[in-house]
């Protein structure tokens, strides 16, 4: 599979854009166990034309991690324009536009999935964006707004023709937000139009490798993206079993890249997101307490001693 000149492989897993979540740590580590293209947090377009430090920050990439890609959202035609601009700066691998984001704060103000209301909006944004930058430009969207409008497959061609290189689908409409379940079978629709020649990557309740070949099999996509289902577990994308030591390295290993790459106060912020979500620590009993402490701790040798314990108090339940 192919993105424009960037060579995918055979059956790509891709690991999803999530805020507060694809940092550069996490990335890097997901990218060696096996992610054929990291996306970072997604970013808001209208603040990173106004140069918001914490923003301008996200477009943080590491030569490691490629392919990369850089996911933008926003519902101004002219901000979306000059933040893809910006971005093409940064030196990713590809530019994706996020049509497809539940949460209020960005579909309930007309971004994200919230074009999924205002189609020619999204389609005029698709195009501006292509015409204005080099790079690959792709597409992240939803089913529709509700089930009352699932309008994805009339929606792909009308990308495509946009000039985007690619479009992942999440099998959900805006209105389930992450609710129920994933329904695959119009990415599957999508994929077998005859008019459809942009690589389709499917998206939505991929938990393993193995419903990731499923996948493949049943509605025959062209790469598979992987998003809630790696917190805490970048080894997800690596089919080799890793022990419970090696995890809890790996873990370590996140909250030492985050800290030199961003800085001791948020590196440890972003980490303990997924600490919270692992499920490494499961096997050990009345954990609430020291997950506190876990989630309270404010200095790398405080997290680590924790972490450390943790390791301890598991091998002594192994035993």
């Amino acid at each position: 599979m192919r993105i424009g000149d960037i060579e995918l492989g055979e059956r790509p897993v891709f690991l999803a854009p999530m805020e507060d979540v694809t940092d550069i740590g996490f990335r890097m580590l997901c990218k060696r166990f096996g992610a054929a293209m990291v996306y970072t947090e997604f970013v808001s377009a209208e603040a990173l034309v106004r140069d918001v430090k914490s923003t301008v920050r996200k477009l943080t990439i590491a030569d490691e991690e490629r392919p990369v890609g850089i996911q933008i959202y926003g519902r101004d035609v002219d901000a979306m324009v000059e933040a893809a601009k910006i971005v093409e700066q940064a030196g990713p691998d590809v530019i994706d536009l996020n049509f497809g984001c539940p949460v209020k704060k960005v579909a309930g103000k007309g971004a994200g999935a919230g074009m999924l209301q205002h189609i020619p909006k999204m389609l005029e944004i698709t195009r501006k964006v292509v015409d204005a930058v080099r790079l690959p430009v792709t597409v992240k969207t939803r089913l529709g707004w509700n089930c009352e409008q699932l309008i994805i497959t009339e929606l792909a061609p009308q990308l495509q023709q946009c000039g985007i290189r690619a479009l992942t689908i999440h099998g959900r409409t805006r209105s389930q937000m992450y609710t129920g379940e994933a329904d695959w079978t119009l990415i599957g629709e999508v994929k077998r139009n005859p008019d459809i020649h942009i690589p389709i990557i499917g998206n939505g309740d991929i938990k393993s490798l193995d419903d990731a070949d499923r996948a493949f099999d049943r509605y025959g996509v062209d790469a598979v993206m992987i998003g809630r289902a790696t917190f805490g577990c970048p080894w997800l994308f690596s089919r080799r079993a890793l022990s419970l030591d090696e995890k809890i390295d790996i873990l370590e290993e996140q909250l030492r890249i985050n800290v030199e790459r961003i800085d001791e106060y948020r590196g440890i912020l972003h980490t303990r997101r997924h600490l919270a979500a692992t499920p490494v620590f499961k096997g050990i009993p009345n954990f609430r307490e020291t997950r506190i402490r876990m989630l309270r701790a404010e200095k790398v040798d405080e997290l680590v001693d924790i972490l450390e314990s943790c390791r301890e108090r598991l091998r002594s339940v192994g035993g």
